[in-house]
């Protein structure tokens, strides 16, 4: 899948019919399940993310495989019922500090059994859906026991009271944006005192780019102070504090391009703040959820073009979904190894064959040129991404244009081919 860049059987297959019979028998091994997938995501992951600040990512993302009233798969629907397909909630470990992708740590894949007839404010936390930003958190946080500090991250589907508390009781942080305008223990609103904070400070930052937004420098003024938040008032909340105290930095944008929606991020966090400059690290630590983003974007549509799988069934598409994640991880990795701004290991991504292949390239390529050298490390990632954009028909040199996706999706695919032909050197043909 990372050579291919696809998740369609038929195609990885090469036209080889046996080799996709294999792979469809093995998604339906009833011993291989996703739940099994979703535990092996964190191999490698457990040990990058030693001695660090790291900030668990989590997020949902809707992928939609086309069906008919004759042919559903099983899947349940999506949306606003008007597709059908599976979800995914990945949790992301990414260091604080550099922005590396360290790699998967857990979640959850599913595809909904029917509506609901039970009104969502009747039910147990446990018996919603949003209970997969708690359940994900506590599943990763043993992984993280030897990183230095954790704090989850989420969007505004993770301003849940609950989720606050768990935080306290596990002893990790969190940061999210804010979805409700809440009560506070004195009985006064959120929003209504993040208005009345004084000014902090002024600055700009850039936001990358997105799927519909071209990147762009945002003015920002910066408010920050305690808040106390009232526990919800329901029943089913009853056995959580009455009170949380946490912290909220309000920044938004004061002049926006005409046309432009004007940002407004009001993030809540665990994290104790007396400094401007410890706010404005809140922010820049947000602004990391973009990874997230940008792993979907290569999961589906613009990446490894997940939505055309033509696997027969929901639960063989749950497990697909699940292995196409952490090749889709892999691929990220190699495209933020390009500068070699982390040194996370070449083990991360090759075996030993591989890499010894890799070994041979870049002797080639550092053969051709006595100038041009790969700067890396050799047991480090970033020195076969090097490789790899090579192959991808890259230059090498620091003044050009790193490689794109497209190029390392090139390079991949020729160095992948070249290192099954290696492979094969001593098979006797009669």
């Amino acid at each position: 899948m990372v050579a291919g860049k696809d998740v369609c059987l038929r195609r990885l297959a090469g036209g080889v019919r046996a080799r996709e019979v294999r792979f469809n028998r093995f998604l339906g091994n009833a011993r291989v399940t996703a739940e099994r997938i979703i535990e092996s995501w964190s191999a490698g992951t457990m040990t990058a993310a030693e001695g660090r600040h790291v900030l668990a990512i989590q997020d949902t993302s809707e992928i939609n495989f086309a069906t008919t009233a004759e042919r559903r798969r099983g899947l349940g629907e999506i949306g606003h019922g008007n597709g059908r397909g599976v979800l995914l909630h990945p949790m992301l470990a990414v260091d604080a500090e550099s922005g590396s992708c360290l790699g998967l740590l857990s979640g959850q894949v599913w595809t909904r059994k029917g509506r609901r007839t039970v009104s969502h404010d009747l039910r147990d936390l446990s018996d919603k859906e949003s209970q997969r930003w708690i359940a994900t958190a506590l599943a990763a946080r043993p992984l993280l026991a030897k990183a230095a500090m954790v704090t989850a991250l989420g969007d505004r589907e993770s301003d849940i009271f609950a989720f606050y508390a768990s935080a306290a009781e596990q002893y990790f942080h969190v940061i999210a944006r804010s979805m409700h305008d809440r009560k506070l223990a004195d009985r006064s609103e959120l929003y209504a005192t993040g208005e009345a904070m004084a000014v902090a400070d002024r600055r700009s930052i850039v936001l990358p780019a997105r799927a519909q937004r071209a990147q762009r420098v945002a003015s920002l003024e910066l408010r920050f102070g305690a808040v106390n938040l009232a526990r919800p008032q329901s029943r089913l909340l009853r056995h959580l504090p009455e009170s949380l105290p946490l912290t909220l930095v309000d920044v938004r944008e004061t002049d926006p391009r005409a046309g432009t929606e004007p940002l407004h991020w009001r993030l809540l966090t665990t994290h104790p703040i007396t400094k401007t400059e410890e706010a404005w690290r809140i922010v820049e630590w947000y602004k990391r959820r973009w990874l997230i983003e940008q792993f979907f974007r290569v999961l589906k549509t613009q990446g490894f073009r997940l939505e055309d799988s033509q696997v027969g069934t929901a639960e063989r598409l749950l497990k697909l979904v699940a292995i196409a994640a952490k090749a889709a991880v892999i691929t990220i990795q190699l495209l933020q190894a390009r500068d070699g701004r982390d040194h996370q290991p070449v083990r991360l991504a090759f075996d030993t064959s591989e890499i010894t292949t890799l070994a041979a390239f870049n002797e080639k390529f550092e053969a051709q040129s006595k100038r041009l050298r790969n700067p890396h490390p050799p047991d480090s990632l970033a020195w076969a991404s090097w490789i790899i954009g090579r192959l991808g028909g890259w230059d090498g040199y620091p003044s050009s244009k790193p490689p794109g996706p497209i190029t390392m999706k090139h390079g991949l695919e020729y160095f992948h081919a070249a290192a099954t032909g290696w492979s094969l050197r001593d098979v006797c043909m009669p």
